[in-house]
């Protein structure tokens, strides 16, 4: 079997349910060029190495092959600031502007409160969406006749983070089917297996448009009242360098909505999943006399399952680069493949089992370098208080069926359903 070879079989949706062989075979040569000309790297410390190398730019406009005139063509009524490009798809310095404003009103270190007041809001909804796993007398701590069955996806993992970043971001939470689709339509763009770099180019360029021009109609709708919000805070923000121009609001808040729940999921799902294939572990959580058990459980997730697998053509080369024995030419797309790099045996013993007790714990689950990611603190908080929850309440959870379905994304994965069997729900705490 021939490593491209290998990396078609892993954009294969048959291949969804388990990767990781594929990744130890692609992993016999660090990197690969494709047919495309694009460069496939696997292993830990090329990653690493490319991740921080300035010759390698996120900024799409760099590649040969680059329609100027796409974003005008993907979009409806297409003004050209609604695609102003956002903080993961330009290089220092505009990057580095961009990315201290945003971090400015985002959280620490210059906003400390904001991400720790939302701690009992988080508590709170997880706490609803449990309670409504099971009728009242399930939460009175009665017994059922037969057990109960939910969908960790649907009923749990997708509804928890879309709304904490509904809230973040001053979104009406009922707007949720109109930007969903939206935001898949953002994810199947990156998507590599459904056509070439220019007309998933142009498919991104137009989903971006419309989840823009949905941020700028919200904020008209608001008639210049603005909030505690995050966007709000970006348009009249006091930092150094505020505010942000308007066109990069709508922009990056475009970025926000879809990066802040869509990973999300699937870490909280692929969580859950790893968990109840992993007794001992939920069981650790669920005495709950391990105190920095769940934050362990989160990083350890997040090199042995993690939301993000790969950066398709997110990255191309300024000029010839090498690594790992091979020049990547000048011009080329470099697709970077997280999830094969953390669990490289050369780099993390005894790669393929999940321990939480893992000692100096690096992995690429957040990405590296300048564009690590943003929403890293309000992510980890939200699945270690997901699965503690999870773990504390349910009674006798498990799997329907394993593995379950997957989603169709091959770099964003994760199951698309986790149907789990309860006998019930235990009372939330006081």
């Amino acid at each position: 079997m021939t490593q491209t070879s290998t990396w078609q079989q892993i954009l294969d949706h048959s291949h969804r349910a388990d990767p990781y062989p594929l990744y130890a075979e692609l992993r016999k040569a660090p990197v690969i060029r494709l047919e495309d000309g694009s460069y496939v790297v696997s292993t830990y410390r090329e990653i690493v190495a490319l991740l921080h190398d300035p010759r390698l730019s996120s900024d799409l406009r760099n590649l040969p092959e680059y329609d100027a005139d796409a974003p005008a063509q993907g979009s409806e009524e297409g003004p050209a600031g609604l695609l102003t490009p956002t903080v993961i798809d330009i290089d220092p310095p505009e990057h580095d502007r961009v990315r201290r404003l945003l971090t400015w009103n985002f959280g620490p270190p210059h906003a400390p409160g904001r991400i720790d007041s939302m701690m009992p809001d988080l508590f709170g909804i997880v706490t609803s969406e449990i309670d409504d796993f099971a009728s009242e007398d399930d939460v009175a701590g009665k017994d059922r006749s037969g057990p109960t069955r939910v969908d960790i996806v649907d009923d749990f993992a997708y509804p928890f983070p879309v709304t904490v970043i509904c809230h973040l971001l001053g979104v009406p939470r009922d707007d949720e089917p109109r930007f969903q689709a939206m935001s898949d339509a953002v994810i199947k763009s990156a998507d590599p297996s459904t056509g070439g770099i220019t007309e998933r180019q142009r498919r991104r360029a137009k989903a971006r448009a419309d989840l823009a021009r949905y941020f700028a109609e919200l904020l008209d709708a608001r008639h210049g009242q603005l909030g505690d919000d995050l966007l709000s805070g970006l348009l009249v923000g006091d930092g150094p360098e505020a505010p942000m121009p308007y066109e990069q609001v709508l922009s990056n808040a475009a970025l926000l909505l879809v990066a802040g729940h869509e990973t999300t999921v699937n870490l909280i799902t692929n969580g859950m999943l790893t968990l109840l294939r992993h007794p001992q572990v939920l069981d650790r959580l669920r005495r709950g006399d391990e105190p920095d058990l769940a934050a362990r459980v989160v990083e350890e997730l997040l090199r042995y399952e993690p939301p993000v697998h790969f950066l398709a053509n997110s990255r191309n080369a300024l000029d010839d680069v090498e690594v790992g024995g091979t020049t990547i030419l000048k011009g080329s797309p470099v697709i970077l493949v997280l999830a094969s790099g953390s669990r490289d045996p050369d780099f993390v013993p005894d790669p393929d089992r999940f321990d939480p007790d893992r000692e100096h714990n690096e992995h690429l689950g957040f990405g590296g370098g300048i564009h690590y990611c943003f929403g890293a603190p309000l992510a980890r908080p939200e699945t270690q208080i997901a699965l503690t929850e999870l773990a504390h309440r349910l009674k006798n959870p498990r799997l329907v069926a394993d593995p379950p379905p997957y989603r169709t994304s091959p770099s964003l994965r994760g199951p698309r359903h986790l149907l789990v069997d309860i006998d019930g729900v235990t009372p939330a705490p006081p």
